[in-house]
């Protein structure tokens, strides 16, 4: 096996119409997406954990093409599943969507105009008028943003009518991420091979309550778990979430066993729900669909768990911010990947190329099947983070308590800018010697030379993509 920091960035030079599936005299493909919650990019082994156990995602990675440097653009608010969701299925910016989607076209709308049948399990945090555009099937409903009880979810079946009232709520009675495939399961078995689906599994996994089922709950022990390369048990300054949700669910200052155990808690939820993915997998190999299924692993963002001394998502550090993104199929490259910067916004357009479906205007993302064929290396020079969290004012001097952070990366060069309560505060990381973000150069002098050019990147990026936050360049 290869992880991803042995493979070559590229792939295998394939014609520039490989991915036309759905021309006259071919059939269409299937579309497979599995989308978890809080799951950082490394913690699947194939893409270089060697502490984890992720045997089904490992061979969707080692015999299909990863991302290394996939990322969740980020949030106006502490759910960032919500815009991140929001931003995957109508291949919109973080500023261009509302987090329920508004009016625009989603992905599983337009596959259902190409003539798809649109099936989605799991969870749906951005509202059921999104949901019912969206899907013309489904099961095992999961409206909400996280559940209380991972065994005890409230979910609904179906509605072809859409309407979803409260009283057809019903409590699942298995742990989340088994509950919803087994709602996949059940239609890629009944399915058959007429009509080309696209399948949406939406994990509430690994999400806290990090309550694993066994034998994941056991397989991971705390005097083995090594801590993050950047825990610290106390981030160095306000970055105004120090308080929010996801940072009280461990002690301050962070203790080493604390963060030990949660953390396996956090890779067993990871490993039980590979086994759902391998479940998923299987069930396409049996039914015969597995060699016209393109099938897509990724996440919605990251997740701290002790890094820098935080425990959220709600922040721009990497390990926060980037995901896995993994494709796997017919003419995909195998044990492939490339250092492109991508969002998680690109996988709409990427989908329509590959099936040879039109996306529609509204799509701001870009189509990543030129570089998975080897035509393109990167589509972009550069990536864009932000986080907002407003705050209700505490006092009278405060009237705007909206906590800004904003990075830039330019492929060597990160820029962190942050804005709290009036306080500007700078960081600055170089990622080819320091990828976990570590070391300050801010202060540096041959270092922070690059602090000019960075400030008018982010400017730019904040121009063309509407966020008008005052004060955030200067």
């Amino acid at each position: 096996m290869k992880s991803a920091a042995a493979v070559a960035a590229g792939a295998t030079m394939l014609p520039r119409d490989v991915f036309a599936q759905a021309a006259p005299g071919k059939k269409p493909l299937n579309v497979v997406i599995m989308i978890a919650d809080d799951q950082r990019h490394e913690t699947v082994a194939a893409l270089g954990d060697d502490h984890i156990q992720t045997p089904n995602i490992d061979a969707l990675a080692n015999g299909g093409f990863s991302f290394l440097h996939a990322k969740c653009m980020g949030s106006q608010n502490g759910a960032v599943c919500v815009p991140a969701r929001a931003m995957l299925n109508t291949g919109r910016s973080m500023f261009h969507v509302p987090d329920n989607m508004g009016k625009f076209t989603t992905l599983g709308g337009t596959l259902q105009a190409a003539g798809y049948k649109s099936f989605a399990a799991g969870k749906w945090h951005n509202g059921t008028p999104s949901f019912v555009r969206s899907f013309n099937g489904g099961g095992n409903i999961f409206f909400g943003g996280m559940t209380l009880d991972q065994y005890k979810v409230p979910i609904r079946d179906f509605d072809p009518a859409g309407v979803y009232p409260k009283a057809a709520v019903r409590t699942g009675n298995k742990f989340s991420s088994e509950l919803y495939t087994d709602a996949i399961v059940d239609f890629l078995q009944a399915h058959g091979k007429e009509k080309p689906f696209i399948c949406y599994l939406a994990f509430t996994s690994p999400h806290d309550p990090r309550t694993p089922p066994e034998p994941f709950k056991s397989l991971y022990t705390p005097a083995k778990m090594p801590l993050p390369t950047n825990w610290l048990p106390k981030h160095p300054f306000d970055n105004g979430d120090m308080n929010g949700r996801d940072e009280l669910l461990a002690p301050m200052p962070r203790t080493e066993a604390d963060t030990k155990k949660q953390l396996c808690d956090y890779y067993g939820m990871i490993s039980a729900q590979d086994a759902q993915v391998g479940r998923v997998i299987k069930t396409l190999e049996d039914a015969g669909l597995r060699d016209n299924t393109l099938v897509i692993y990724t996440g919605d963002h990251g997740l701290a768990i002790g890094s820098h001394g935080l425990f959220g998502k709600q922040n721009i550090y990497d390990h926060s911010q980037r995901i896995p993104l993994i494709f796997n199929g017919p003419q995909i490259p195998k044990a492939a990947n490339s250092d492109a910067f991508v969002y998680g916004f690109d996988i709409f357009p990427t989908i329509c190329e590959i099936l040879g479906v039109t996306p529609p205007d509204s799509v701001e993302g870009k189509s990543l099947a030129g570089i998975i064929a080897g035509r393109e290396k990167q589509l972009r020079d550069s990536a864009f983070y932000a986080y907002d969290r407003l705050h209700a004012p505490s006092d009278g001097v405060h009237k705007d308590m909206r906590a800004i952070q904003r990075a830039v990366h330019d492929g060597r060069w990160k820029y962190h800018h942050y804005l709290v309560k009036g306080q500007k505060t700078t960081l600055l990381f170089d990622m080819k010697n320091d990828p976990f973000e570590i070391h300050d150069l801010s202060q540096d002098a041959s270092a922070a030379k690059e602090l000019p050019r960075l400030t008018a990147l982010l400017k730019k990026f904040q121009d063309d993509l509407n966020d008008n936050q005052a004060g955030m360049s200067g």
